[in-house]
Protein backbone atom coordinates (compact mmCIF):
# COMPACT_ATOMS: atom_id res chain seq x y z
CA UNK A 1 0.00 0.00 0.00
CA UNK A 2 1.15 3.44 -1.44
CA UNK A 3 0.15 7.10 0.19
CA UNK A 4 0.80 9.70 -2.32
CA UNK A 5 0.90 12.81 -0.78
CA UNK A 6 -0.90 15.49 -2.62
CA UNK A 7 0.87 18.81 -3.47
CA UNK A 8 -1.81 21.51 -2.86
CA UNK A 9 -0.13 23.96 -4.76
CA UNK A 10 -0.78 22.80 -7.41
CA UNK A 11 -3.67 20.87 -6.38
CA UNK A 12 -6.93 22.14 -8.48
CA UNK A 13 -9.10 21.41 -6.02
CA UNK A 14 -7.22 23.06 -3.47
CA UNK A 15 -9.95 26.06 -3.38
CA UNK A 16 -12.95 24.22 -2.87
CA UNK A 17 -10.65 21.54 -0.05
CA UNK A 18 -9.47 24.80 1.80
CA UNK A 19 -13.50 26.20 1.84
CA UNK A 20 -15.04 22.94 3.10
CA UNK A 21 -12.45 21.92 5.48
CA UNK A 22 -11.45 25.60 7.13
CA UNK A 23 -14.07 27.95 6.54
CA UNK A 24 -17.49 25.78 6.13
CA UNK A 25 -16.46 22.42 7.50
CA UNK A 26 -19.20 20.18 5.12
CA UNK A 27 -20.49 16.36 5.23
CA UNK A 28 -23.23 15.29 3.29
CA UNK A 29 -25.08 11.98 2.94
CA UNK A 30 -26.74 10.85 0.09
CA UNK A 31 -28.63 7.46 0.17
CA UNK A 32 -30.47 6.06 -3.43
CA UNK A 33 -31.93 2.63 -4.49
CA UNK A 34 -29.74 0.24 -6.29
CA UNK A 35 -31.67 -2.28 -8.85
CA UNK A 36 -30.15 -5.77 -7.88
CA UNK A 37 -33.14 -7.78 -9.94
CA UNK A 38 -30.37 -9.43 -11.80
CA UNK A 39 -27.27 -9.52 -9.03
CA UNK A 40 -29.74 -11.01 -6.59
CA UNK A 41 -30.85 -13.91 -9.53
CA UNK A 42 -27.23 -14.41 -10.13
CA UNK A 43 -26.01 -14.69 -6.28
CA UNK A 44 -28.90 -17.32 -5.42
CA UNK A 45 -28.31 -19.08 -9.01
CA UNK A 46 -24.40 -19.79 -7.65
CA UNK A 47 -24.89 -19.86 -3.83
CA UNK A 48 -22.97 -16.38 -3.37
CA UNK A 49 -23.51 -14.26 -0.10
CA UNK A 50 -24.89 -10.93 -1.19
CA UNK A 51 -23.18 -8.90 1.25
CA UNK A 52 -19.86 -9.57 0.08
CA UNK A 53 -20.85 -8.74 -3.10
CA UNK A 54 -21.94 -5.60 -2.40
CA UNK A 55 -19.32 -5.17 -0.46
CA UNK A 56 -16.92 -5.68 -3.68
CA UNK A 57 -18.70 -3.61 -5.16
CA UNK A 58 -18.32 -0.92 -3.29
CA UNK A 59 -14.83 -1.34 -3.04
CA UNK A 60 -14.19 -1.56 -6.60
CA UNK A 61 -15.42 2.13 -7.17
CA UNK A 62 -14.08 3.73 -4.13
CA UNK A 63 -10.64 2.22 -6.13
CA UNK A 64 -11.18 3.50 -9.73
CA UNK A 65 -11.12 7.06 -8.05
CA UNK A 66 -8.72 8.90 -6.05
CA UNK A 67 -11.79 11.31 -4.66
CA UNK A 68 -12.95 8.50 -2.54
CA UNK A 69 -9.31 7.09 -1.18
CA UNK A 70 -8.09 10.97 -0.02
CA UNK A 71 -7.58 11.66 3.42
CA UNK A 72 -5.06 12.24 6.56
CA UNK A 73 -2.53 9.54 7.16
CA UNK A 74 -1.52 9.09 10.41
CA UNK A 75 1.11 12.25 10.36
CA UNK A 76 -1.34 14.47 9.21
CA UNK A 77 -0.64 14.91 5.95
CA UNK A 78 -2.85 15.15 2.84
CA UNK A 79 -2.89 12.14 0.38
CA UNK A 80 -4.86 9.06 -1.21
CA UNK A 81 -3.68 5.49 -0.81
CA UNK A 82 -3.29 4.01 -3.85
CA UNK A 83 -5.70 0.98 -2.92
CA UNK A 84 -8.20 0.65 0.36
CA UNK A 85 -9.61 -2.18 1.35
CA UNK A 86 -13.34 -2.44 3.06
CA UNK A 87 -13.75 -3.30 6.84
CA UNK A 88 -17.17 -4.21 7.33
CA UNK A 89 -19.46 -5.02 10.12
CA UNK A 90 -20.62 -8.92 11.09
CA UNK A 91 -23.65 -9.44 13.52
CA UNK A 92 -23.55 -11.28 16.24
CA UNK A 93 -27.05 -12.79 17.23
CA UNK A 94 -26.12 -14.55 20.73
CA UNK A 95 -25.76 -10.85 22.04
CA UNK A 96 -27.37 -8.59 19.36
CA UNK A 97 -23.60 -6.93 19.04
CA UNK A 98 -21.51 -6.66 15.89
CA UNK A 99 -17.83 -6.54 15.53
CA UNK A 100 -15.37 -4.90 12.39
CA UNK A 101 -13.83 -6.77 10.62
CA UNK A 102 -11.60 -6.43 7.15
CA UNK A 103 -9.80 -8.16 4.30
CA UNK A 104 -8.25 -7.36 1.40
CA UNK A 105 -9.67 -6.60 -1.57
CA UNK A 106 -8.62 -8.19 -4.81
CA UNK A 107 -9.74 -7.12 -8.24
CA UNK A 108 -10.29 -10.85 -8.50
CA UNK A 109 -14.26 -11.57 -7.21
CA UNK A 110 -13.57 -15.27 -6.15
CA UNK A 111 -10.36 -14.09 -4.44
CA UNK A 112 -12.08 -11.27 -2.73
CA UNK A 113 -14.67 -13.87 -1.88
CA UNK A 114 -12.44 -16.51 -0.88
CA UNK A 115 -10.80 -13.96 1.72
CA UNK A 116 -14.51 -12.56 2.84
CA UNK A 117 -15.19 -16.32 3.83
CA UNK A 118 -12.44 -16.53 5.95
CA UNK A 119 -12.28 -13.73 7.77
CA UNK A 120 -16.10 -14.10 8.82
CA UNK A 121 -14.95 -17.78 9.94
CA UNK A 122 -12.04 -16.59 11.75
CA UNK A 123 -14.05 -13.37 13.49
CA UNK A 124 -17.83 -15.35 13.77
CA UNK A 125 -17.62 -16.02 18.03
CA UNK A 126 -15.72 -12.16 18.41
CA UNK A 127 -16.36 -10.74 21.55
CA UNK A 128 -14.94 -7.58 20.83
CA UNK A 129 -16.12 -4.82 18.14
CA UNK A 130 -12.34 -4.33 16.56
CA UNK A 131 -11.21 -8.01 16.99
CA UNK A 132 -8.33 -7.75 14.36
CA UNK A 133 -5.49 -5.29 15.37
CA UNK A 134 -3.28 -5.64 12.48
CA UNK A 135 -6.16 -3.91 10.47
CA UNK A 136 -4.02 -1.70 8.25
CA UNK A 137 -4.71 1.93 7.63
CA UNK A 138 -5.77 1.87 4.05
CA UNK A 139 -9.53 0.66 4.94
CA UNK A 140 -12.58 2.35 4.68
CA UNK A 141 -16.08 1.52 6.59
CA UNK A 142 -19.32 -0.36 5.43
CA UNK A 143 -22.30 -1.58 7.59
CA UNK A 144 -25.71 -2.83 7.08
CA UNK A 145 -28.82 -2.47 8.75
CA UNK A 146 -30.66 -5.08 6.89
CA UNK A 147 -33.63 -5.10 9.23
CA UNK A 148 -34.99 -1.50 7.65
CA UNK A 149 -35.32 -0.30 3.96
CA UNK A 150 -34.62 3.19 4.95
CA UNK A 151 -35.34 6.16 2.40
CA UNK A 152 -32.52 8.57 4.11
CA UNK A 153 -29.69 7.74 6.92
CA UNK A 154 -27.53 10.38 8.26
CA UNK A 155 -24.20 9.41 10.56
CA UNK A 156 -22.81 12.08 12.57
CA UNK A 157 -19.42 11.55 12.59
CA UNK A 158 -17.78 13.80 15.67
CA UNK A 159 -14.14 14.02 15.02
CA UNK A 160 -13.69 17.81 14.11
CA UNK A 161 -14.96 17.13 10.81
CA UNK A 162 -11.51 16.24 9.25
CA UNK A 163 -12.61 12.87 8.37
CA UNK A 164 -12.85 12.62 4.66
CA UNK A 165 -13.17 8.90 3.47
CA UNK A 166 -16.60 7.83 2.26
CA UNK A 167 -18.70 5.86 5.33
CA UNK A 168 -21.33 3.25 3.34
CA UNK A 169 -24.52 1.97 5.18
CA UNK A 170 -26.19 -0.83 3.58
CA UNK A 171 -30.12 -1.45 3.71
CA UNK A 172 -32.61 -3.63 3.93
CA UNK A 173 -33.47 -4.36 -0.10
CA UNK A 174 -37.52 -4.59 -1.34
CA UNK A 175 -39.57 -5.35 -3.99
CA UNK A 176 -40.88 -2.55 -6.34
CA UNK A 177 -42.45 -2.50 -9.89
CA UNK A 178 -41.00 -6.48 -10.42
CA UNK A 179 -37.72 -4.68 -9.32
CA UNK A 180 -35.43 -5.58 -6.36
CA UNK A 181 -34.15 -2.51 -4.66
CA UNK A 182 -31.45 -2.04 -2.17
CA UNK A 183 -31.30 1.50 -0.23
CA UNK A 184 -27.31 2.18 0.13
CA UNK A 185 -26.11 5.28 1.77
CA UNK A 186 -22.55 6.99 1.37
CA UNK A 187 -21.14 9.71 4.05
CA UNK A 188 -18.79 11.99 2.15
CA UNK A 189 -16.94 15.15 2.85
CA UNK A 190 -17.52 17.99 0.65
CA UNK A 191 -13.96 19.07 0.74
CA UNK A 192 -13.01 15.95 -1.58
CA UNK A 193 -16.54 14.84 -3.16
CA UNK A 194 -18.86 17.41 -4.32
CA UNK A 195 -22.26 15.85 -5.73
CA UNK A 196 -20.64 15.15 -9.16
CA UNK A 197 -18.65 12.60 -7.05
CA UNK A 198 -21.65 11.00 -5.22
CA UNK A 199 -23.33 10.47 -8.61
CA UNK A 200 -20.42 8.66 -10.38
CA UNK A 201 -20.14 6.52 -7.35
CA UNK A 202 -23.77 5.49 -7.45
CA UNK A 203 -24.05 5.46 -11.11
CA UNK A 204 -20.69 2.70 -11.39
CA UNK A 205 -22.31 0.47 -8.57
CA UNK A 206 -25.04 0.29 -10.70
CA UNK A 207 -23.32 -0.70 -13.31
CA UNK A 208 -22.00 -3.02 -11.54
CA UNK A 209 -24.97 -4.43 -10.51
CA UNK A 210 -25.80 -4.66 -14.34
CA UNK A 211 -23.05 -6.17 -15.58
CA UNK A 212 -22.47 -8.20 -12.73
CA UNK A 213 -22.32 -11.91 -14.71
CA UNK A 214 -18.92 -10.62 -15.88
CA UNK A 215 -17.18 -9.93 -12.99
CA UNK A 216 -18.67 -12.90 -11.15
CA UNK A 217 -17.57 -15.11 -13.61
CA UNK A 218 -13.93 -13.25 -13.60
CA UNK A 219 -13.71 -11.75 -16.36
Amino acid sequence: MIFNLIDSDSWTRKPYFEHYLNHVRCTYSMTADIDITLLRAELKYMGIKLYPALIYMITTVVNRHCEFRTCFDSEGRLGFWDCMSPSFTIFHEENKTFSSIWTPFSKQFQTFYDHYLQEIETHKNAKQLFPDTNEPPNTFPISSIPWVSFTGFNLNVYTGGTYLLPIFTIGKYHSQDQKVLLPLSVQLHHAVCDGYHAGVLFNEIQELAVSCKSWLAGK
